[in-house]
């Protein structure tokens, strides 16, 4: 939907080769089961530094900027590698820092009935 929306036909070409990877269309090896990619199938970096400099460029001016940052993203299979990214994005990003503490229990039993999960899910704060 967002490659038709921003009619990038580099991003079309590889939503496709996305979609014919997990639909099998792309032959694997029968000993190994893996899959050969095309030349053009993706721009490798030397490091996730490098990477998000590449999707997030000037990200210190441009990170308050909602509509900036809804174009651009970094797909990770692994927690531990969201992390890391998570850190260099933050680490290049010369704010003050705000923490949000969250409490999930209550100290009257009764008081958990006054608030429906929805609710304390949806709270939205400055």
């Amino acid at each position: 939907m967002c490659v038709q929306l921003q009619n990038d036909r580099s991003a079309e070409i590889f939503s496709h080769q996305l979609l014919d990877i997990g639909n099998r269309n792309v032959p694997a090896d029968l000993t190994s089961g893996k899959i050969s990619l095309t030349h053009n199938f993706c721009n490798l970096v030397e490091s996730k530094g490098k990477l998000v400099e590449t999707v997030f460029p000037d990200i210190q001016t441009n990170f308050k900027n909602p509509n900036w940052l809804s174009k651009r993203a970094i797909l990770a299979a692994k927690n531990k590698d969201v992390y890391q990214l998570n850190n260099i994005i933050q680490s290049r990003i010369q704010n003050e820092t705000v923490t949000y503490k969250s409490v999930d229990t209550v100290v009257e039993v009764d008081e958990a009935v006054n608030y429906t999960t929805e609710f304390l899910n949806s709270l939205d704060l400055p």
